[in-house]
């Protein structure tokens, strides 16, 4: 496999797309005549830049090795790319320059990290969430006792890691797990979409690329758009199959001490339905383990 061939598709896809989603109203050009493309063109593109067409085109077709942060500013004005697209941008960039990771530091094993005591010590002092441990990959590698219980219909009873983005997109319990399951698929592939402009050569990551892409037509389609985004905070609906639907928020927390490993905590509003049905889940939880064989 060519990975700078690989780069620079990346790159030019990235763009490509970036550049059809944008309408000349939007940028105040005239929209007079027959236009052949979908958004701007690329002689347009260009102008908005400061750069030659010349140039521009040569940066679409995925040769932007060399590019300076200037000319790379540039860019992201002109495409109004938000802060996720310009960072994704700056990481194609560093791949192309033969810098992936752009100075983060080497990862330990996700699974050893995870398994650390005094990690799953802190996951279990949050007793009135849902808390769990995910890394790059979409793994669920740690949960608290809370989140156990509403992760259930992921965990299953499998020896496997769970893995959210397979969850999402081959097991069809996700469909009544996730109300809002159309979002959800964009948030997914658009958090893989980022890792993957980070560290274009992470091979597992690559290989749950191809497994999805070849079981999952709507994952094919999604990873297609080359859309980023970051987790951060909002909010989620899901419904449970023990408590029916939850309306949670969440913050996203990284583990400084483990590159790549992210801390997120669902919290319910107090006093709202959410956070009674979230303590009749804990009830359910507490029964199921005293019940559970050992």
């Amino acid at each position: 496999m060519d990975h700078r061939q690989d780069a620079r598709r990346e790159v030019s896809e990235f763009l490509t797309t970036r550049r059809a989603r944008i309408t000349p109203d939007q940028v105040g050009l005239p929209t007079t005549g027959t236009r052949r493309v979908p958004g701007l063109r690329r002689s347009e593109v260009a102008s908005l830049a400061g750069l030659s067409v010349e140039y521009y085109a040569r940066l679409e077709r995925g040769h932007i090795a060399g590019a300076s942060s200037g000319v790379l500013e540039s860019l992201a004005k002109a495409l109004q790319l938000d802060e996720t697209e310009r960072t994704h941008l700056y990481d194609l960039a560093r791949a192309a320059d033969g810098i992936p990771a752009s100075g983060r530091p080497r990862r330990r094993s996700p699974g050893k990290a995870a398994s650390r005591l005094s990690l799953q010590w802190a996951l279990e002092a949050i007793t009135e969430g849902v808390a769990f441990v995910r890394d790059s990959h979409q793994n669920l590698l740690a949960t608290n006792t809370l989140g156990r219980a509403f992760y259930s219909p992921v965990i299953g009873d499998g020896g496997r890691t769970p893995n959210l983005a397979r969850f999402q997109f081959l097991d069809p319990a996700s469909r009544d797990f996730y109300p809002d399951w159309d979002l959800f698929a964009e948030m997914c592939v658009g958090i893989m979409r980022a890792e993957a402009g980070r560290d274009p050569h992470d091979r597992e990551l690559q290989d749950l690329v191809g497994e999805l892409s070849t079981q999952s037509e709507t994952f094919r389609q999604l990873w297609a758009d080359h859309n980023v985004r970051t987790h951060g905070t909002g909010t989620k609906r899901f419904h449970h199959p023990v408590v029916g639907e939850l309306t949670f928020a969440y913050e996203e927390l990284a583990i400084t001490a483990e590159p790549g490993l992210v801390l997120l905590v669902y919290t319910a509003e107090p006093g709202s339905p959410s956070a009674e049905r979230l303590r009749l889940l804990a009830s359910w939880a507490a029964t199921a383990d005293t019940t559970a064989p050992r």
